[in-house]
């Protein structure tokens, strides 16, 4: 039997197996009594959204904001500084890739046969 999730004015949402969309509703506003207005009926496929009031009171106690610790203000000179470091360990970077590349390369010399004396 196919599962409807039903969305309802009670904050809540209710996941009911029923034949169709109609006869969920029913169901699902059933539970709630008759003062209950159906907001949105559709399949329920995935994860139930966590809209429910007893949810969101305890995620909002478990959730602290986390503070950001502000930094301090840089120099122009310290910048200049770091900007130098960054080129010098770039410039170090590809130097030892081009000789790790070199090390690599295998020289092939050609063997042949020794030359005849005369």
């Amino acid at each position: 039997m196919p599962r409807y999730r039903v969305t309802l004015r009670y904050t809540s949402v209710e996941i009911v197996d029923a034949t169709n969309p109609y006869q969920a509703a029913v169901v699902a506003s059933g539970r709630h009594g008759d003062g209950v207005e159906i907001a949105d009926v559709r399949p329920a496929v995935g994860r139930a959204p966590a809209a429910t009031s007893k949810m969101a009171a305890k995620t909002s106690q478990k959730v602290t904001k986390k503070v950001v610790k502000k930094r301090r203000p840089m120099s122009p000179e310290a910048r200049a500084k770091l900007a130098k470091n960054l080129v010098k360990a770039r410039a170090a970077r590809a130097r030892n890739l081009k000789a790790a590349k070199k090390a690599t390369k295998k020289t092939t010399k050609k063997v042949g046969r020794p030359a005849k004396k005369r």
